[in-house]
């Protein structure tokens, strides 16, 4: 139900600007959002009291958060890099994009191939709200386009994204830290699955998640989900690397996300976090 006062068509003042109005009724500022907190840890400004506050809570049990929430920004960084000027990807499709930063997926993509498309999908209204202000192509060649769609539904985000992405050419697919919201595992295995059987041969798939190889991050999922948020599912390493089965891992495989073709330009990058990701190219 949406709090007290709100409707689709007449939604309360404090809703940020250009929100979608099938996205008005899911805005929660009683409770912490995912996206919100994501965004005070990577330093942003589109968070709540309550995001800040769950945040801190997290971040003072296990620091680490705060680093893989910034490293996970170069690994993308990176990882687009290599998408556009080595594989020769031209369509990618983020999904779970979470709110917009600096150094997005449509900036870096369309800044070395002009004519790059992109399309983000989520369902957090306030991601919504500021993807119609904000995700604008850079470039007159390029097409940059937003879903509102849920990663359990592949087939309507498939169906969505055909009518901006070319599905005759290969699509890069991203799931960036977000599969973690899914409970179950076989679940959101067959998400990744159902997804990257309906692009075509020569896509990719970049994918990371957060691990459960530090006690200290156990222990501060448990906090984050008593605030009544949406809980995080840390995975096994093994788990991550298990969503690539079936694709051709692209080197160095699956590894901590800073080990992942680190770039000396990007300044001093610690030598593991737990976060655990891997590029992988469908035959």
């Amino acid at each position: 139900m949406p709090p007290s006062g709100t409707s689709p068509t007449n939604p309360p003042s404090h809703l940020p600007p250009y929100l979608p109005q099938n996205a008005a009724e899911r805005f929660r500022t009683d409770i912490p959002s995912p996206a919100r907190a994501w965004n005070y840890w990577l330093g942003g400004k589109d968070n709540y009291e309550i995001d800040r506050a769950i945040g801190d809570a997290t971040a003072a049990i296990n620091p680490e958060v705060i680093t893989i929430a910034r490293q996970s920004r170069l690994f993308l960084i990176r990882v687009v890099q290599y998408l556009v000027a080595e594989a020769k990807i031209r369509n990618f499709l983020d999904i779970g994009s979470g709110l917009p930063t600096q150094s997005n997926t449509h900036e870096i993509a369309q800044q070395i191939i002009p004519e790059a498309r992109v399309v983000y999908v989520d369902n957090d209204p306030m991601v919504l709200a500021h993807a119609r202000a904000l995700l604008r192509g850079t470039t007159p060649e390029g097409v940059t386009d937003y879903l509102d769609a849920d990663y359990h539904h592949p087939g309507q985000i498939l169906e969505e994204a055909a009518n901006v992405l070319n599905f005759n050419q290969p699509i890069a697919v991203m799931f960036m830290g977000v599969l973690g919201f899914c409970q179950d595992y076989e679940t959101a295995r067959r998400i990744v699955a159902d997804t990257m059987a309906g692009v075509p041969s020569g896509s990719h798939l970049v994918l990371w998640d957060c691990t459960d190889t530090s006690e200290a991050a156990k222990r501060s999922t448990e906090t984050y989900a008593e605030s009544g948020t949406l809980p995080y599912h840390l995975r096994s390493v093994e788990h991550v690397d298990a969503f690539f089965d079936g694709l051709e891992r692209i080197e160095p495989g699956t590894v901590s996300i800073t080990q992942w073709r680190p770039d000396p330009a990007q300044g001093g990058t610690p030598d593991h976090v737990n976060g655990y990701g891997a590029v992988a190219r469908k035959p």
